[in-house]
């Protein structure tokens, strides 16, 4: 490896910088466009210093369409997370201050020095990329729907508690059709027992509540005192909102039952919905973050720092300092920690390891973390030995049962 390459990530363009590894003299420096042409001319200008295999990368993103065109061309992407290139930075100038100019060849330099510390990312095979993008988008989507669920509910409560109070979420589909239907108090005033059982038998309502007592939990809410004006405006507010949530759910609904049968098609995926409570839908948000590349993850330590679930440990003479992690993979450290939450409701080992955590003085979030990295263990062992979990073999939990 001759030449070693840093890129600088921007929004129109894309600062890259080339150097030489032996002398750190500056051999290239150029911008590309973010487009197809500009991400072709760069592969094929980055071409001219070597073998693609030979090339390494450094870039701060390890995901999006820039990290993808390189993994595609050959080239070996190296990501350096955003803290260490800013605890990096009083290395070249004294103020340490940001400066777009020099990043890539800060991001070059760092990877020509430590190299060694940066582990290359692994391209993922196709079927990942795919689950991932479902995964991420279906989050996304979630997060949206849960923005538009929380206006909704504001909106009624300010003149029509009753409306949000009738089922139990607001945004499931029942509720969705109801508000619909009913968007303000004086719509639904000739809503009796009769009518409101006809509508839940026709929309098939699950629910345990008969229809007399949804209809007093309908009735007992507080009056709102919009007057007749201002409550139809609302009114229509409701519809509004309603007609966004309604394809919204639905399609959320959709791309949940696809991404559990990409799940059940992957031994990795099947794997992980062995553990107890960990679900499909958690199994596969951490499948899609941790890939099925097994050499990406020498040890559990190293699965546990890149999850967020091991503390940064700073000492120094007698000092000694623990901290959070913010540098890690946030969506890996949301799916593990989510499964390990529900875990301890099931497994009386998992509900020990979070009580002791509690009696120890953590707060809900860091005990859940420190029984994420108990699982964590376990679940590298099984992803490593590519075999599922069977209860009876964890000698921990065993012990406890």
């Amino acid at each position: 490896m001759t030449f070693v390459i840093g890129l600088d990530w921007g929004g129109a363009a894309h600062a890259v910088c080339v150097i030489d590894r032996s002398s750190g003299a500056v051999v290239d420096r150029f911008e590309t466009r973010h487009d197809a042409g500009g991400l072709r001319d760069m592969t094929r200008r980055l071409a001219r210093h070597g073998a693609a295999a030979d090339l390494p990368v450094a870039v701060e993103r390890p995901s999006g369409l820039i990290v993808d065109a390189l993994v595609a061309a050959g080239l070996l992407v190296v990501p350096i997370y955003p803290n260490a290139v800013k605890a990096s930075r009083p290395r070249y100038r004294a103020s340490g201050a940001k400066d777009d100019r020099g990043d890539p060849y800060l991001l070059t330099d760092l990877l020509r020095t430590d190299g060694h510390r940066f582990r290359p990312l692994p391209p993922p095979s196709d079927a990942v990329r795919a689950l991932r993008t479902l995964v991420q988008g279906r989050d996304d989507l979630v997060a949206v729907r849960v923005q538009l669920a929380n206006q909704l509910r504001a909106l009624l409560e300010s003149f029509w508690p009753g409306a949000a109070a009738i089922f139990a979420d607001i945004d499931s589909p029942i509720a969705l059709v109801f508000l619909e239907r009913y968007p303000t108090p004086d719509s639904a005033t000739r809503v009796g027992v009769k009518r409101l059982a006809s509508f839940l038998a026709q929309y098939r309502y699950t629910g345990r509540r008969s229809p007399e007592e949804l209809l007093t939990r309908l009735r007992a809410a507080p009056q709102g005192l919009a007057g007749p004006a201002e409550a139809e405006a609302k009114g229509e507010m409701v519809r509004a909102l309603v007609a966004f949530l309604g394809p919204l759910v639905d399609s959320i609904t959709d791309l949940s039952a696809r991404i559990r049968h990409n799940a059940i098609a992957s031994e990795v995926g099947r794997i992980l919905m062995s553990f107890l409570r960990a679900g499909q839908l958690c199994a596969v948000q951490i499948l899609a973050e941790l890939g099925e590349d097994r050499a990406r993850y020498l040890t559990a330590d190293q699965l546990a720092a890149d999850a967020g679930l091991a503390p940064v440990i700073r000492q120094s003479g007698r000092s000694r300092g623990v901290s959070f992690r913010w540098a890690c993979n946030r969506r890996l450290r949301k799916a593990l920690t989510c499964f390990a939450d529900n875990s301890r409701h099931a497994c009386p080992w998992a509900a020990s390891v979070y009580l002791m955590a509690r009696g120890r003085g953590c707060r809900h979030p860091h005990a859940i973390r420190i029984l994420g990295r108990a699982w964590l263990r376990v679940l590298w062992r099984a992803w490593q030995d590519r075999k599922p979990y069977y209860p009876l073999l964890h000698g921990a939990a065993q012990a406890i049962g």
